[in-house]
């Protein structure tokens, strides 16, 4: 069956405005009695006329008239802009609210706008269009909605556009206030209902709207059942979220415009995150909910790929022209994901992804707090894959109050280059936009302060605006990032460097007092290779061969905890040329640090053996967030000790047996030569004695273990099987007190850092064939949520309450 009008909104247009007011002035004329051309080509309503009713049909009709009672609406929203087939409900809470703005709005001639989901989204009543407030989206239509159909091939109801479903109101009080049913409603779309009953409501189709590949006619003129009010309908009608917001997390994505398997947008896995922080909340901060001291946590997506990939740069162009033709799927996809991984590397486009990412943060932080003026909570940051990455590099350069790094104040002097406008434009080979420049009145003081969109007003194309904004951005810098007089936070000195002068003295020189970053290029050069030391470990030569020389921008607040999804870190730490983090080293604003990864995630990379090198250690044990390991995680852990317990029993036994048949039996003593004494004499045979006791002792200790050995099927039952039963539903609690406390380095404040998910069944029959998924998992992981959320509110001294299974 083709799409109607109806089911792509096109109802909007199809109110009757003829054949509705004459059903309201002679509401007899318009019954299904009459025969009309449709009438014979729609046996369904004949069969619906009064002359063949049903028998339930005929005690309705018979019976007292119920007053006729106003539908409660329901507000929906439409999930995309370019499908007007899927539509889903407001919750109750945020439905009230447009509702009563509906109300008052026609008292008003300016657009009333209501905040929904979360202070998320501003719905315009009067426009009925939904706005994304912190990230990009088309506009969404939304509708105040009372009636609904579902087709034969439909999943689920879906609403009427409104003054469609006002047109069916006034015909159903009409037929409740009168007591005549078998209405008929037809549309100048040549759409037609039929109100049978109070309970049967049926709409129709023109012959010419069919499906012309229909089977049969039965299957053309199959009806849509019409239902009034969303009480009437099987929807799920979501829960409103707490107005009070107890911490802010904002979530980075990796390589690609996709976050998952079914090649969603981090807005939509960001969404996912939060329904599982909400339902999370719900069930295990249940009593602190309801004493009110637990609100919710905000999670907003920050999203650098497109900027990097967008019409400023002009990267895709560039690459898109040197891509071969064949194979043009596998390598769009290469282009559009895996490069990005060469382009962080780039200095060029790192600084690109490094400023998108610190200034949508920034960006974001401001919003939030000027909708919530009222937060007085923590920020924190996670980064899943490459974006883990980049927040690292990105605290990792973070200077903190005391820092006299910190911004560029207008009292501070700055390194002024010596040259004129018209210099500096020859020696970047631009002379010919001197005049365009020098028209504004602009010289190299008005021009650090010009961004990349004021220049491309004045008409300068981008690889000239890249080039001057690039080269001012480099010489206009602080005197104090020039020269690298900074003091280091304790911990991050590293060791002393000898310095050679041309005359070929040595002298000794502190890192410290050495630049920290390495600019001096050559104006013709265009990529600047040179690295400077991230200073979280040992250096080679006084300089580690880090990432590469960039400006990194300051976050406008101090994180609380940087939380790692699969991440990469300790791969790029250990290709740049680090051996080892300084077990002192702490971000300079940041002092907790969670690397959360799957076991079969290929991308992932364990953080603490390069801070605590001569300690082997496991992983921490996420534990499920219903309270206990996975049963099959619990199998194998009794199966391993059984194995061991089998192995040292056959090993202790036949190392047994062998000393019985080394041992030499006592006839074989030699015999006592005359020398000997009496009391030499009686000293041997006590020690024969001896022995031969000795040996009958070891015997039957090697029957009774042969006899443990030959029962272990029972034992194996008895002590292993049951014993997962047990351990099965023991607490989350209990799990963590198996793994002591140890201390490893200063990043996570003396706690553990590497933090390991358990793999569901499934995953642990073929580990390779879900690596792609592992990668991937974490956006609907309620284990990872839940150990955010612990995390969280145990800073704010909030009890973790497990659920009763």
């Amino acid at each position: 069956m083709s799409n109607s009008p109806c089911e792509e909104g096109g109802l909007s247009q199809a109110a009757p405005n003829v054949n509705t007011q004459d059903l309201f002035e002679n509401p007899t004329q318009t019954t299904a009695t009459e025969k009309t051309p449709e009438d014979q080509v729609l046996p369904v309503v004949d069969e619906a006329s009064p002359s063949s009713a049903s028998s339930f049909e005929m005690l309705d009709m018979e019976s007292v008239p119920a007053p006729h009672q106003e539908v409660q609406p329901h507000w929906f929203f439409c999930r995309r802009a370019d499908d007007n087939t899927s539509w889903l409900p407001f919750s109750r809470e945020d439905s009230d609210k447009l509702q009563n703005a509906c109300n008052t709005v026609g008292e008003k001639k300016e657009e009333v706008v209501v905040a929904v989901d979360g202070e998320r989204y501003d719905v315009y009543v009067k426009e009925r269009r939904r706005h994304a407030v912190y990230w990009e989206q088309g506009p969404t239509e939304v509708r105040r909605c009372t009636w609904f159909y579902k087709g034969d091939k439909d999943t689920r109801f879906m609403p009427y556009p409104e003054d469609f479903s006002k047109s069916l109101e006034e015909a159903y009080m009409i037929a409740v206030t009168l007591d005549e049913w078998n209405r008929k409603l037809e549309f100048p779309t040549g759409e037609t209902v039929i109100l049978h009953n109070p309970k049967l409501i049926m709409q129709y189709q023109p012959i010419g709207l069919q499906d012309e590949w229909a089977s049969s006619p039965s299957e053309q003129t199959r009806p849509r059942t019409v239902k009034r009010g969303v009480d009437n309908i099987s929807v799920e009608i979501p829960d409103g979220e707490p107005e009070k917001v107890d911490h802010l997390v904002f979530m980075v994505h990796g390589i690609g415009p996709a976050c998952d398997l079914r090649f969603r947008s981090i807005i939509q896995c960001v969404n996912d995150f939060r329904s599982a922080s909400l339902s999370l909340l719900a069930s295990h901060y249940k009593r602190a909910q309801q004493d009110g001291q637990v609100g919710r946590v905000e999670f907003l997506p920050v999203n650098w790929h497109s900027s990097l990939h967008g019409d400023a740069t002009g990267v895709d162009e560039d690459i898109q022209r040197i891509t071969l033709p064949s194979i043009s799927k596998l390598r769009h996809f290469t282009n559009d994901t895996l490069l990005d991984l060469f382009f962080y590397n780039s200095p060029t486009y790192c600084q690109t992804i490094v400023d998108t990412v610190a200034s949508e943060i920034n960006r974001l932080h401001t919003l939030f707090n000027q909708r919530h003026p009222e937060f007085k909570g923590a920020v924190s940051v996670v980064g899943h894959s490459l974006g883990s990455l980049i927040l690292f590099d990105l605290l990792t350069n973070q200077r903190t109050d005391s820092d006299p790094r910190k911004g560029v104040p207008s009292d501070e002097p700055f390194h002024r280059n010596c040259d004129t406008l018209e210099q500096t434009l020859t020696r970047l080979g631009l002379q010919q936009y001197l005049e365009t420049l020098q028209a504004e009145n602009l010289d190299l003081e008005s021009l650090a302060l010009c961004q990349d969109s004021d220049l491309k007003d004045l008409g300068i194309p981008l690889g000239p605006r890249k080039k001057i904004l690039n080269y001012v951005k480099r010489k206009w810098l602080p005197e104090d990032c020039k020269t690298g007089a900074v003091g280091l936070a304790p911990g991050l000195q590293v060791l002393p460097q000898v310095n050679s002068d041309p005359d070929g003295n040595q002298s000794l020189g502190l890192t410290m007092q050495q630049p920290q970053f390495h600019r001096a290029q050559s104006i013709t050069s265009a990529v600047d290779y040179e690295y400077f030391d991230v200073g979280i470990g040992q250096t080679n030569g006084g300089i580690a061969k880090g990432q590469v020389s960039i400006e990194y921008p300051q976050l406008a607040f101090h994180p609380q905890t940087f939380f790692a999804f699969g991440s990469p870190i300790g791969m790029f730490l250990t290709v740049r040329g680090l051996k080892q983090v300084d077990p002192n080293y702490t971000f300079p604003t940041c002092k907790s640090f969670y690397n959360i990864y799957h076991p079969y995630d290929p991308v992932a990379y364990r953080i603490e053996p390069m801070i605590v090198s001569d300690v082997d250690l496991e992983p921490m044990l996420i534990p499920h967030h219903k309270g206990r390991k996975r049963m099959h995680l619990e199998l194998k852990d009794s199966l391993t000790r059984m194995s061991m317990d089998l192995k040292n029993n056959v090993l202790g036994s036949l190392r047994t047996a062998w000393q019985s048949f080394a041992r030499l039996p006592v006839a074989a003593l030699p015999p006592v030569e005359e020398g000997e004494t009496t009391l030499e004499r009686n000293l041997q045979e006590a020690q024969a004695s001896a022995a031969v006791t000795a040996s009958a002792k070891r015997e039957e200790k090697s029957a009774d273990l042969w006899t443990k050995i030959l029962d272990w099927p029972r034992a194996l039952y008895k002590h292993y099987f049951q014993g997962v039963c047990e351990e099965a539903e023991s607490s989350g609690s209990a799990e963590e007190m198996e793994q002591p406390e140890i201390k490893v380095g200063m990043l996570n404040g003396g706690r553990r850092i590497d933090y390991v998910l358990q793999e569901k069944p499934i995953e642990s029959f073929n580990e390779y064939l879900f690596a792609i998924q592992s990668h991937l998992c974490y956006w609907e992981s309620e284990d990872t949520a839940l150990l955010l959320l612990k995390e969280i509110y145990d800073k704010l001294g909030v009890a973790f309450e497990q659920p009763q299974q």
